[in-house]
């Protein structure tokens, strides 16, 4: 445990300013993200350094496919979360009880160097209320030449965002819909937030999008282009994951039509660059030059980086935002 940052003391209260929810946190009582405890007027950061899961994975995973493809990269998570979706793929660790273990940051710099990992990501439940624990061990992975990525629902005050903008490389940040009360339904959480969170990161790291298309909900053709539409003014090259939906925690709605995320994608194609599709096994997900179709990054049994060249398509020129 350590004293946590961003918080401000209101009479017998503590006021976490970690993300939008500002939660106002009685003596001996948690935050919404259950791991913030307001203990004798101090907000305590429980969950620093505990972990719940850890596993190298291919960099693709999270997913990133401009970041390092091919790569893998040590990935540790501890527990809980400061949203509520009631499709969570990791409810077992965002929304109830695991068996926990302290790691120092050495020791997961020596898994990470021992496994020729190429950095260390923060995922699973949502790192960012690990924030104290990414602040204090990301200059010791900077150190040692590890990248820091964070796979992130984005719901984050800009103050704490920059401060590990700092260190963070990379992130993969969910953007559930792109709709506010969809945000506030099915989420507890707020997009307009969100959105500021990826217009920040955006300018600092290297970002991927990923939205999990849920039939009927979210999968809105006009909600989609808006979604890309709103990215390609950031920036046209940023990739958007189209992840399909299966029933999980307490949504029980059926998967989502492998068609609908094929029509999304050439709705998003519209805007945006580089369009996967997520949770569908035989979904080409190669990476193509958008000025010429030559084929870039190959993703099958192994990956393949095939057509990039100092950064270029080695057929016709245009600049790739790839980083190897």
């Amino acid at each position: 445990m350590r004293e946590a940052l961003y918080y401000a003391r209101e009479n017998d209260k503590v006021r976490c300013l970690l993300c939008p929810h500002r939660c106002l946190i009685p003596e001996g009582k948690r935050g919404i993200c259950r791991q913030r405890k307001n203990q004798g007027g101090k907000l305590i950061a429980e969950g620093y350094g505990m972990v719940s899961s850890i596993a190298m994975d291919p960099i693709e995973k999270k997913p990133l496919y401009h970041f390092y493809p091919g790569s893998n990269i040590l990935s540790v998570g501890g527990l809980g979360c400061n949203l509520r979706c009631s499709f969570c793929q990791n409810w077992h660790i965002a929304h109830s009880e695991q068996s926990l273990h302290y790691f120092l940051p050495e020791k997961l710099v020596g898994i990470a160097l021992s496994y020729g990992s190429v950095g260390i990501t923060f995922t699973y439940n949502e790192p960012v209320i690990w924030c104290e624990y990414i602040l204090d061990a990301a200059p010791l992975f900077k150190q040692n030449e590890l990248k820091v990525v964070l796979v992130t629902n984005g719901f984050v005050n800009p103050g704490p965002l920059d401060d590990m903008l700092h260190y963070v490389d990379a992130l993969n940040i969910d953007v559930k819909a792109f709709d506010e009360s969809f945000y506030r339904d099915v989420c507890g959480g707020s997009l307009a937030a969100v959105k500021e969170a990826v217009e920040l990161a955006a300018l600092k790291a290297h970002v991927e999008i990923t939205t999990l298309v849920i039939g009927g909900l979210n999968d809105n053709r006009a909600e989609i282009a808006g979604l890309a539409r709103w990215l390609a003014q950031i920036d046209k090259g940023i990739p958007l994951h189209l992840s399909r939906y299966f029933p999980n925690y307490k949504m029980q709605l059926p998967p989502t039509p492998v068609d609908t995320l094929y029509e999304l994608k050439e709705v998003a194609g519209e805007y945006l660059d580089y369009i996967y599709i997520g949770n569908v096994w035989e979904a080409d997900n190669d990476t193509y030059c958008p000025a010429c179709a030559n084929k870039i990054v190959e993703r099958g049994i192994s990956v393949e980086v095939k057509g990039l060249q100092c950064g270029k398509c080695s057929k016709c020129g245009k600049e790739i935002p790839i980083i190897l």
